[in-house]
């Protein structure tokens, strides 16, 4: 049996040499197909974005970017962004506890309903909101009795930038959390910790470079939103355009120049958001190889 066993690990050890052996030409021809990709793809249409909000000079560029309503346009994606994303790191925090700690019914339809703002066109879930909470909705009468306006105003556009937005942090959050176990949650319980100790000191600690991932993630989605936004905000100039929409009535207007200028915005944080990400990846793994270095000498003892 061990022998057999041995037999096998060698032909393992032996197809993967030779996968990692492949000729020069191939490697090469790997490396050269990436490139191109990323360089027409990536690269190509990054820099000219730049060099578009550049054509009229940086006099040019700082005038576009303090154009009232291009101003007001970057104050309310922020806005948006600070709403949202708080609420989804509630809701993503407790979801993903539940999901993952808890066994009880209709545990996956709460999956299958996490996954729903993939696979529903963002077009579609804003019009979902223009028909509940529209003038001519089921709620309409009680919202007009209580001067209160959620379409084609910041409400609605932070409801469906949130509903957009909030798998994001969940699904960071499951895998982990489950691959985790709630081992040390049970040994924190088994020594007087109540409920609420346990979250904040063993799984918050646990989970906090996922969460920060998701949260990355959630705040880049909400700022790029168009779709959904699109139908609810009534494109307000000045008052319910975020800065996607306000780009895009920039170029409907001619004013390329201008478009690109505020296009570069959300370039920029684009690019923040990739080297935040970078780094917590580079962050987690490097916690996990010391996580891995300190336990191997206990497991050779």
């Amino acid at each position: 049996m061990a022998a057999t066993t041995k037999h096998h690990w060698g032909q393992a050890e032996s197809r993967s040499r030779r996968g990692s052996e492949d000729p020069a030409w191939v490697r090469i021809l790997l490396i050269l197909l990436s490139l191109a990709f990323v360089v027409v793809f990536l690269l190509l249409p990054l820099s000219n974005v730049f060099a578009q909000a550049m054509s009229k000079g940086f006099s040019g560029y700082v005038a576009a970017l303090h154009h009232p309503d291009t101003l007001s346009a970057m104050k309310l994606t922020l806005l948006v962004s600070a709403c949202c994303v708080p609420l989804n790191l509630v809701f993503g925090l407790a979801a993903s506890w539940a999901v993952a700690k808890f066994e009880f019914p209709g545990k996956a339809l709460i999956i299958t309903l996490i996954d729903l703002p993939f696979s529903v066109s963002p077009v579609v879930s804003g019009l979902i909101y223009v028909v509940l909470l529209g003038a001519r909705g089921p709620f309409a009468p009680w919202l007009d009795a209580h001067d209160i306006q959620i379409i084609y105003a910041v409400p609605g556009i932070v409801l469906a930038t949130t509903f957009v937005t909030f798998p994001f942090v969940a699904r960071e959050l499951i895998p982990l959390m489950e691959s985790q176990g709630s081992d040390q949650e049970q040994a924190a319980l088994t020594l007087g910790a109540n409920g609420l100790q346990t979250f904040w000191h063993v799984t918050l600690p646990s989970v906090k470079w996922g969460l920060l991932y998701g949260v990355i993630l959630c705040n880049a989605r909400a700022m790029g939103e168009f779709g959904a936004v699109s139908v609810v905000s009534g494109h307000i100039t000045g008052v319910t355009d975020t800065l996607p929409l306000r780009i895009d009535k920039l170029h409907q207007e001619y004013q390329s120049a201008a478009a690109f200028a505020a296009a570069s915005v959300l370039a920029l944080l684009a690019l923040a958001t990739l080297a935040v990400k970078s780094w917590l990846e580079h962050r987690q793994t490097a916690l996990l190889a010391e996580g891995q270095t300190e336990e191997t000498p206990a497991d050779e003892h």
